[in-house]
């Protein structure tokens, strides 16, 4: 096992002295694993000063070379993980040291399950990924693909948008925007909006309008081999951004068209207990037996 190499992908900013990571980091290498210490605000001109006896290094750089990510924040740093370890077949382990944390396995109380991830003792929870595009003028000008949702959303002004499913029309609405998620972006802003909680292993597409000038607006979930068409209105030509994941925003504009549909990419999460979803969403939203 000298030569096996688990990742510790850590949010600085809520494991700011490194405390749970360094409890994760002797758990392992007590059990002959290699470590490498990625905190993912590092960059190869960052200053960032590790623990003592520790280097830092870059998700970019240790992934082909490792057999797990275990992400050390809450479910924002499993997204930002989730990207590079699909690509490399690559699964992740979530302790979630932020907020609700639903895709996230494990508490910072729970570090001590390591101890079975550490003599191989887990199983992997395939979850599926969506692919988008942008077109302007029949191009294709940005293509990315997301575990949570692709979110369209005017700049605090109302937009008109019209969303179609394999070129039928789905609903034509005007208001603040809409959320294409998967099912684990479910119990994300899709849920916020007013979208259902779709089983996370599920095969489906959510569309969810967000603050919908008209009553009829309502969520839809669609079977995964369809794909979503959203134009952007002409009657409110206001600014309008594109985020995937929660990451950076692209401004698109009025006659840009934005596909979404499968990825043949897939994340994999690290499972270590029978613990069901449907218990931890009575648990994470506050439902008390």
């Amino acid at each position: 096992m000298d030569n096996r190499k688990i990742i510790l992908f850590t949010n600085v900013d809520t494991d700011v002295d490194y405390k749970i990571t360094r409890q994760v980091d002797e758990i392992l290498k007590r059990n002959g694993w290699q470590t490498a210490l990625c905190p993912t605000t590092f960059n190869e001109t960052t200053a960032i000063v590790p623990p003592a006896g520790y280097t830092c290094s870059t998700l970019e750089k240790e992934i082909p070379t490792s057999e797990m990510v275990i992400t050390l924040g809450g479910d924002g740093t499993i997204l930002r993980a989730a990207r590079l370890a699909a690509e490399q077949s690559v699964p992740i382990l979530g302790v979630n040291l932020g907020g609700k944390g639903f895709m996230a396995e494990l508490e910072a109380e729970d570090i001590g399950l390591l101890e079975t991830v550490a003599i191989g003792d887990y199983s992997i929870e395939t979850r599926i990924m969506i692919n988008v595009e942008v077109q302007r003028d029949g191009e294709v000008i940005c293509r990315e693909f997301a575990l949570n949702d692709i979110v369209i959303r005017g700049d605090n002004k109302v937009i008109d948008m019209t969303i179609y499913g394999d070129d039928q029309k789905i609903t034509r609405f005007s208001g603040d925007g809409a959320v294409i998620a998967t099912p684990t972006g479910s119990t994300a802003y899709s849920m916020s909006a007013g979208g259902p909680i779709v089983d996370p292993v599920a095969k489906n597409i959510i569309i969810t309008p967000i603050c919908a000038h008209m009553l009829e607006a309502r969520s839809f979930v669609l079977e995964l081999g369809r794909v979503v068409t959203i134009e952007l209105g002409h009657k409110k030509i206001n600014p309008t951004y594109l985020s995937v994941d929660g990451g950076d925003h692209m401004r698109i504009e009025s006659e840009d068209k934005v596909k979404v549909y499968r990825s043949d990419k897939k994340t994999q999460l690290v499972r270590l207990s029978d613990r069901s979803f449907y218990k931890k969403v009575s648990e994470k939203l506050g439902e008390r037996e």
